[in-house]
């Protein structure tokens, strides 16, 4: 397998686990786990900000980015984490035309929580299936007619669009990216590693 170059997307308030989850499984995977110290992660996981500076995440976390908008390179998987900084990055324009450029280039489009009211603002939901934190379902549901939103799925794969319920869903939503590239028993491996439950199951873990 070619390495995959995942781009995370960072910016101010946005969820701490929403992009370090799937920062964990990404950069974890491995395809021989007797060698997990000698070779890489089939993954190169990179974080990239509007301006490639430092961004300070809920609860106070301070995070540098690998890259800006600008210099970002090519990227096979586009992740979009939520988080309350989401509400205004939906009114950032550079922000939406952004993801959409990239939407257009990546192998996957993947989101985490209110990530994708993001992809949704920015025009990528419609004709989908998605899903979204358990708490914005519903304004998922006004705020985009032409998207079928999800309710009782944890991750909601749509061909090469991706989306997953609220912040530790990422993990899964990521796992099932690695599935997808890497097979089964590596996303085992990997979860096995974490010390993370495998999701046996897609059914949303939190009921509304």
């Amino acid at each position: 397998m070619e390495r995959k170059i995942v781009g995370i997307v960072v910016f101010d308030n946005v969820e701490v686990l929403d992009f370090s989850g799937p920062f964990e499984v990404f950069s974890a995977t491995r395809f021989n786990e007797e060698k997990r110290r000698e070779e890489p992660s089939p993954f190169d996981v990179l974080l990239v900000a509007e301006k490639g500076e430092t961004i300070t995440a809920t609860g106070g976390m301070r995070v540098i980015a690998d890259h800006s908008f600008v210099d970002c390179p090519a990227l096979d998987i586009l992740c979009v984490p939520g988080g309350w900084g989401t509400r205004r990055e939906m009114e950032n324009s550079v922000m939406l035309e952004w993801l959409r450029a990239r939407a257009a280039q990546v192998e996957l489009l993947t989101s985490v929580c209110t990530g994708s009211m993001l992809l949704g603002f920015a025009g990528l939901l419609d004709g989908h299936r998605a899903t979204t934190h358990w708490r914005s379902l519903d304004w998922m549901r006004e705020s985009f007619a032409r998207v079928v939103v999800e309710y009782d799925q944890h991750v909601v794969v749509d061909g090469s669009l991706y989306t997953s319920a609220g912040i530790s869903a990422g993990i899964d939503m990521a796992l099932k990216v690695v599935v997808r590239y890497c097979g089964e028993d590596v996303a085992r491996a990997t979860a096995r590693h974490m010390e993370y439950p495998y999701p046996e199951s897609n059914a949303r873990r939190i009921r509304i």
